[in-house]
């Protein structure tokens, strides 16, 4: 039987934030993977080397992690005003399925730096030296987020001395904008899909527990760790190793879906394992990040653990440091409440890794919170560049 050769396809391997994926410019796709659908999706499967019954990605480009599934399309920008449309696939690890709901916002940060390098920001509004102003378009979510891209001699600067915890060397730092972060959806755009800042959310066979949901960066569950039996200090195979915690993270999870109007039947997680994000809350205490590193509550305004794509992050999702950064703007809310309460526009927060901080500037509008725009710094490299090759057959 006559197998099919095997096509090369253009691409880029980029680590963004503390995460990393295979990049592609829109118009070196195979020509029936320039639209959304099945050809695509079964691309960008095999690309990762998903689905794998043994979670490894041996035969692929993934890194058998949420942080390292990741495919990414990018495109001279279709809106007004913006210069790159950033397009973002998880590719689930053990299930042929494309997640399309969310965006990622660690590879945000790549996705300006690969907008350069990739020949899609006019060269007139790339300085010889100084900061690029990328206008991204984030396709998934229907927002604008803006990265500021160092430029030396014409070319994007990657190294420097910006460290990143959750990345093991010093880069450039790339400072990102998420504008109008939260959703807008039908309520008339309040960030609160359910109306309140806390709300009790009842788990079938696992309790009632007090939970923020918020979309704003991502769809994100926040609910506190000692409702749950945690200290918030927990690294990832404090969890990992534990099915049971994992299951039920996940029908915790699936009740915020249930609750955000996300899914309409239980059943409908399965397919949506990107959004929302589930994530627990605590006041700071001094720990030990997966480094070795130590970190103390005096360092922190607040600790955070989040899970992804059915596991505990190694560091913190982009997109739910958005939502982080977010919420802890917002008075009442169990981030905010956790961080100390109060009006604040930044926050530190501890994580697996060790600490991020991120801002927000929030203000009320007829009686509604309202973020303008959530800002945190991260880095970007390229990895490697050149043909990523798929069998003929695979899509």
């Amino acid at each position: 039987m006559a197998h099919a050769a095997q096509v090369k396809i253009p691409a880029t391997y980029i680590r963004g934030g503390t995460s990393k994926g295979v990049f592609f410019r829109l118009q070196d796709l195979p020509e029936r993977c320039q639209v959304p659908g099945e050809a695509r999706d079964k691309l960008f499967m095999r690309v990762i080397g998903s689905p794998d019954p043994y979670s490894a990605h041996i035969d692929g480009m993934g890194g058998a992690t949420s942080s390292t599934s990741k495919c990414v399309i990018l495109s001279k920008s279709s809106q007004p005003e913006h210069d790159v449309d950033y397009l973002y696939g998880q590719v689930s690890i053990d299930s042929a399925f494309v997640d399309w709901s969310g965006n990622c916002g660690n590879l945000s940060t790549a996705a300006g730096a690969f907008a350069i390098h990739a020949g899609l920001v006019d060269p007139a509004r790339i300085p010889d030296n100084g900061i690029c102003v990328v206008r991204i378009w984030q396709a998934n979510i229907q927002k604008t987020i803006i990265a500021h891209v160092p430029i030396t001699n014409g070319e994007v600067q990657e190294t420097g001395d910006f460290e990143l915890d959750g990345v093991t060397f010093p880069a450039a730092e790339i400072v990102l904008e998420f504008l109008d972060p939260s959703d807008d959806g039908e309520e008339g755009g309040s960030m609160f899909p359910t109306g309140n800042l806390v709300d009790d959310l009842e788990v079938p066979g696992v309790g009632t527990f007090e939970a923020t949901m918020i979309t704003a960066g991502i769809p994100t569950v926040f609910v506190n760790a000692e409702d749950i039996g945690y200290q918030g200090t927990e690294l990832r195979e404090d969890i990992n190793s534990d099915p049971a915690q994992l299951a039920r993270f996940e029908q915790i999870r699936i009740a915020g879906a249930l609750r955000m109007g996300l899914i309409k039947t239980p059943e409908e997680a399965a397919k949506r394992q990107h959004t929302p994000k589930i994530a627990f809350v605590s006041p700071p205490k001094t720990y030990q990040a997966s480094s070795g590193k130590q970190i103390e509550a005096s360092d922190v305004d607040l600790l955070v653990r989040a899970l992804s794509m059915g596991k505990l992050h190694h560091a913190m999702m982009g997109t739910c440091a958005v939502a982080i950064g977010t919420a802890a703007a917002i008075p009442g809310t169990l981030v905010n409440l956790a961080a100390g309460g109060g009006e604040r526009e930044a926050v530190r927060f501890g994580h697996p890794s060790g600490s991020l901080r991120v801002g927000a500037e929030a203000k009320q509008v007829d009686g509604q919170w309202v973020v303008t725009k959530a800002i945190m710094s991260r880095s970007a490299r390229i990895l490697m560049e050149g043909n990523v090759r798929v069998p003929g057959d695979a899509f």
